[in-house]
């Protein structure tokens, strides 16, 4: 077989993204139907910097979802190196292909033998798997300590903001080198930081049932009992490794078993970007607790942790879905940074960070196996921008 040329290098690729077109389309064409019921997501489509936003975060979503769910557009295994096709330029022709191989390396082949466009798709899965639930437990782990220190000031706002600003004086990657070197992790501190940062949405989620089902305490256990009995057994089983410092669970009641060195990567980028959040959140509520609903609210007799998370929460919404964008870029970043310097994820593993690591070396004459990540997660990060741009100039005009 001849090598393919660029313009049926591109229509192959759109092709492998048909699900993710599907998908797009649906998404859109939904959205577009009932943008008026949808609130601020669908205020997004009277603005065009945040559709651009949208379309390109979700284009990465839905191909991570594709590629990590159903095993969808990746053409080859992504860690399998094939005899021959070493630093092949795109296009190229798999050798000795077999019936039911996909028969070209569509962006070619890496250093080691490994189809780059593959990697590059297998690379959103664990993007997407690990930033924006990480960014989620850093905004409850924030948003727990941040309301009340705003809210009640004194001492409890003065020690959680000194330990917020000390753990802000630190370097960001001397902070993540250090909770990711393998001595570290050897003594047991990311599993004792996974126990706590871990705890505290729990903590939020009953907190946010017990204020607003505090006059019903029939309603309020049952909700409890419902809600944490289930999410306090998958929190035992994330912290819980056998071997580890935290072996607190039989191997049979165990729901999953995460590896290593992607929980030390999630708990690092949670103790990283929670204290920036406690100090949004501290700087919301303490501009929130002078308005006239708060006063109404506590006329009423109305608790502070319903007013904190009842009142004040909901109205400081704007600023922290915005910020939440940003923080997910700003976390696909820092999962970059540290796959580049070979920290925390496996050598061999597709993300971007360690794939542009690994083309880099031959960038001169091989540049295809580091540019292809190195798009992916320009464009990613770009989209997650523009979507909080567009978000932050609609929610000021809500």
């Amino acid at each position: 077989m001849e090598p393919l040329s660029w313009g049926a290098i591109a229509a192959r690729i759109l092709l492998q993204f048909l699900p993710v077109w599907i998908a797009l389309a649906a998404t859109f064409g939904l959205s577009w139907v009932y943008r008026a019921k949808l609130g601020l997501y669908g205020k997004l489509f009277d603005n065009r910097i945040g559709l651009i936003g949208l379309f390109l975060t979700l284009f990465w979503v839905y191909t991570a979802l594709a590629a990590g769910l159903f095993d969808w557009i990746a053409t080859h295994d992504p860690l399998t190196a094939v005899s021959g096709m070493k630093n092949k330029v795109p296009g190229t022709p798999l050798r000795g292909a077999e019936d039911g191989d996909f028969p070209y390396y569509l962006l070619g082949g890496d250093g080691l033998a490994r189809d780059v466009f593959s990697r590059m798709v297998a690379g959103s899965w664990i993007v997407v798997q690990i930033a924006p639930l990480a960014t989620l437990f850093a905004f409850m782990a924030g948003i727990t300590l941040g309301l009340p220190a705003g809210y009640f000031g004194g001492r409890l706002d003065s020690v959680l903001t000194f330990a917020a600003n000390l753990i802000l004086a630190f370097p960001v990657i001397l902070l993540f080198y250090l909770l990711v070197t393998p001595e570290i992790v050897a003594s047991g501190l990311p599993a004792y930081l996974s126990a706590g940062l871990f705890l505290l949405p729990l903590v939020f989620l009953g907190l946010l049932i017990n204020a607003r089902a505090r006059t019903n305490p029939r309603r309020r256990w049952m909700l409890l009992a419902v809600m944490l009995l289930p999410l306090g057994w998958a929190y035992l089983s994330l912290i819980s490794a056998q071997g580890s410092a935290l072996d607190l669970l039989p191997a049979a009641l165990d729901l999953f078993d995460v590896p290593g060195g992607i929980l030390v990567v999630f708990v690092s980028v949670i103790f990283v970007n929670a204290p920036t959040v406690f100090r949004l959140t501290r700087g919301l509520t303490l501009d929130l607790k002078t308005r006239d609903y708060v006063a109404a609210a506590q006329t009423r007799g109305e608790g502070p942790w319903y007013i904190m998370l009842w009142e004040i929460l909901p109205n400081a919404r704007g600023p922290l879905i915005v910020d939440f964008c940003l923080r997910i870029g700003y976390t696909t970043i820092l999962l970059g940074t540290l796959g580049f310097f070979g920290l925390g994820l496996p050598p061999d593993s597709p993300d971007w960070g360690t794939t542009i690591n690994a083309g880099r070396k031959l960038l001169s004459i091989f540049p295809h196996p580091a540019i292809a990540p190195a798009v992916a997660l320009l464009s990613l990060v770009l989209g997650l921008n523009l979507l909080a741009d567009g978000l932050r100039e609609e929610s000021l005009k809500d």
